[in-house]
């Protein structure tokens, strides 16, 4: 059995909901063929997020690491490329904190790559008739701050680890008295089973455009 840990969060901006976490229960509730997935919720806070990942990474000792966050606006799945070095919050998160240009990692590189199949990762989305994109962006808040720890937690003590970060779009409900894009928590899940087993299955990732002009 191939250990797989995937995190969503906890609801944020006023919302009941995050679809990162309903969509990361479902799977860990019926998980892909082969593999044992975990399922841990991290605090939608800035450090504390970190600090719950860092202690889910040694808990289950994962070989693939997916987390998950909510793009609301998005239309489809997507996967991050690419992690920055820089909170910049543009709301308080939950604890009430609103860093500006401070460094996720203090003397960190200052980007990394998502050392992860991305292309490979949404073409296996797609092809499960589920709407995907590679996102060249995480944004500058805790979803960015989960994606770059996790990133240099893999770059300097765990070399190893697969992982990544994908963000889902609205819940439905979330969406019921507007016209945005949403997706039901159980396609969001059947997307994450998708990504986890082309994650697992390619180590040399599909060379195909999934660029933007901006």
């Amino acid at each position: 059995m191939t250990r797989v840990l995937l995190t969503g969060f906890e609801p944020f901006a006023d919302s009941a909901v995050n679809p990162s976490w309903q969509a990361v229960s479902l799977v860990a509730a019926d998980p892909p063929p082969g593999t044992e997935v975990t399922a841990v919720r991290l605090a939608c806070a800035f450090g504390t997020a970190l600090e719950e990942l860092s202690a889910a990474v040694a808990a289950a000792d994962p070989e693939l690491v997916l987390c998950v966050g909510q793009a609301g606006g998005r239309p489809g799945v997507t996967v991050e490329r690419v992690a920055i070095n820089v909170d910049d919050a543009r709301i308080p998160d939950n604890a009430g904190r609103r860093p500006i240009d401070e460094p996720v990692v203090e003397g960190g590189p200052a980007a990394y790559f998502a050392p992860l199949p991305i292309k490979a990762c949404v073409a296996a989305v797609r092809a499960a008739g589920i709407p995907a994109a590679v996102s060249q962006t995480a944004g500058t808040f805790v979803c960015n701050h989960v994606f770059y720890g996790l990133a240099h937690l893999i770059a300097t003590e765990r070399p190893t680890l697969r992982g990544g970060f994908i963000h889902l779009p609205y819940a439905p409900e979330q969406v019921v008295d507007r016209a945005e894009p949403s997706l039901p928590a159980t396609v969001s899940a059947e997307a994450l089973r998708a990504i986890i087993g082309a994650a697992l299955s390619t180590r040399t990732d599909a060379r195909i455009a999934e660029g933007a002009t901006h």
